[in-house]
């Protein structure tokens, strides 16, 4: 699993589709090169391998602490689901703030279980969307 890195890579996967989506994350994909017209110019994904990002904005977890926290979750759970994923870029998008009074700690056990456990909801849409995709071909 590779990991995306430039703003470029970012802004192309969030211009793709949503692929699955829970109360706090969206899951954003596109398939690898697919804007690529110009053989000149460098490709954005130049490994044909499944490329990972996460979004954590400001916005909703204020703290540099909380941002962290949830990164690293989403970059554990999606570890293991990269298997079943197929070869695409992924961004997981934090897309609303966990509840400050049910999660006073920034770095609570509780909030990290409650992002994983969400985040395991959001790729096995995900993977139960390509395999009953599969199913109908």
């Amino acid at each position: 699993m590779q990991r995306l890195k430039s703003r470029r890579q970012f802004q192309a996967v969030l211009a793709g589709s949503t692929l699955a989506r829970t109360p706090h994350f969206a899951l954003h994909t596109v398939a690898l090169n697919a804007d690529q017209v110009d053989l000149s110019v460098k490709p954005l994904f130049n490994v044909p391998a499944v490329w990972f990002g996460a979004m954590v904005p400001k916005r909703w977890a204020k703290r540099a602490v909380t941002r962290n926290a949830l990164k690293r979750q989403i970059f554990a759970v999606s570890e293991l689901y990269h298997a079943q994923l197929p070869t695409a870029a992924y961004v997981v998008r934090l897309r609303s703030g966990f509840d400050r009074v049910q999660f006073t700690s920034a770095s609570s056990d509780a909030l990290k279980l409650a992002a994983r456990n969400e985040l395991h909801q959001l790729l096995d849409r995900a993977t139960q969307g390509r395999t009953s995709a599969q199913a109908l071909a």
